[in-house]
């Protein structure tokens, strides 16, 4: 016979008391904890209000996405206004002024100068000889040397071509120049290249890098382009003596056209003059033998009628006209017979006069 004994069940052990500084720290925990996630909110809507960008009216903007533009088919270039983007690194945004005019210069043809001298406007000294180690120059076509440089003013056309096809457009844009430099130089001699066509130059400098853009596809399109020559400082004098030379003959030359037209003119006019006058002579000429043509023609059946008589009549006429103020008239009528008549005059010398005699002394 078994008995059996129920016990009791053992009260739970009482909760581990908690000291006043774990509880401080575990509220000082989640306070941090608290303050961290709204600095991070923060962060992450700085992080995203960083994104947004403005484009100005004379740019465009390109978003790159891990180096590669976002959008295609022309949508890729953002136009003026605000725009938003990832912040870098994972976007970055190329801004490329498209209506803004830029201006480079070439890197050859002219002399060693810094920067200062050229703010200031002086220059250094030229030295015994050219020295191509330093000194740029370009080559004419008739052999000769001469300083040149190129300034260019463009504007970005094609913006996709020239942020993404270069390295860097800026410098192809320079190179390109140089190239244009160069090979117009060899198309000029060096007079026409520092005074008789500096224009046509020119613009053959910038006709070849028109061509050279259009061939590369850099993307831009030229708004002006200037070219300064010079001659070789070390021959200025030289130089500027043939300049003078050149000077005084185009004045002599102009001189002497200005006499050439002046003559012509004069024997122009002189020979209008005597044209003119014939043709008036010729005018009055024809007009006096038409007038005496129609009084021959009034007079002509008078003539017919009468000849004998109408001959008398114009000849005592004639005759009375041409002795006008002839004191004694003597006149013989032909004979009837048609012979000559005699006519014998009696001429005595004038009577000399009777000598006088001379008184006695």
């Amino acid at each position: 016979m078994s008995h059996s004994h129920d016990h009791p069940s053992a009260p739970p052990p009482p909760p581990t008391p908690v000291d006043s500084g774990s509880q401080a720290l575990a509220e000082a925990l989640r306070s941090s904890f608290a303050i961290v996630r709204v600095v991070m909110v923060a962060l992450v809507a700085l992080f995203l209000c960083s994104g947004f960008f403005s484009v100005g009216l004379q740019e465009k903007a390109i978003i790159l996405r891990f180096g590669q533009p976002v959008g295609e088919g022309g949508r890729e270039l953002l136009g003026p206004g605000l725009h938003w983007s990832y912040p870098y690194p994972i976007d970055e945004v190329v801004k490329v002024p498209i209506t803004e005019i830029q201006t480079i210069q070439s890197t050859v043809g002219w002399y060693a100068t810094t920067p200062e001298q050229e703010l200031a406007g002086t220059e250094p000294p030229p030295g015994g000889s050219l020295n191509p180690a330093v000194d740029g120059y370009v080559l004419t076509a008739d052999g000769n040397i001469a300083h040149s440089r190129a300034t260019l003013r463009y504007r970005i056309e094609d913006p996709i071509r020239y942020v993404f096809d270069f390295v860097s457009a800026s410098n192809a844009v320079q190179n390109a120049l140089n190239n244009a430099l160069l090979h117009a130089a060899t198309r000029f001699t060096v007079d026409q290249i520092l005074t008789s066509d500096r224009t046509r130059f020119q613009e053959a400098v910038a006709r070849r890098f028109t061509q050279l853009a259009q061939a590369h596809g850099l993307g831009v399109v030229v708004d002006q382009c200037s070219v300064d020559s010079r001659a070789p400082r070390q021959l200025k004098q030289a130089f500027d003596n043939v300049i003078t030379q050149g000077q005084n003959r185009s004045k002599l030359l102009n001189q002497a056209r200005s006499d050439e037209n002046q003559t012509t003119n004069r024997a122009a006019s002189t020979a209008t003059a005597i044209v003119n006058g014939a043709v008036a002579a010729r005018t009055r000429y024809l007009e006096d033998l038409s007038a005496e043509a129609e009084r021959f023609n009034g007079l002509l059946p008078k003539y017919r009628s009468n000849p004998d008589l109408y001959v008398q009549m114009r000849l005592a006429e004639t005759m009375g006209r041409v002795l006008t103020n002839v004191a004694d008239k003597i006149y013989l009528p032909q004979r009837a017979d048609g012979r000559a008549r005699e006519l014998r005059l009696l001429l005595n010398r004038e009577p000399q006069k009777p000598k006088t005699e001379n008184p006695a002394p």
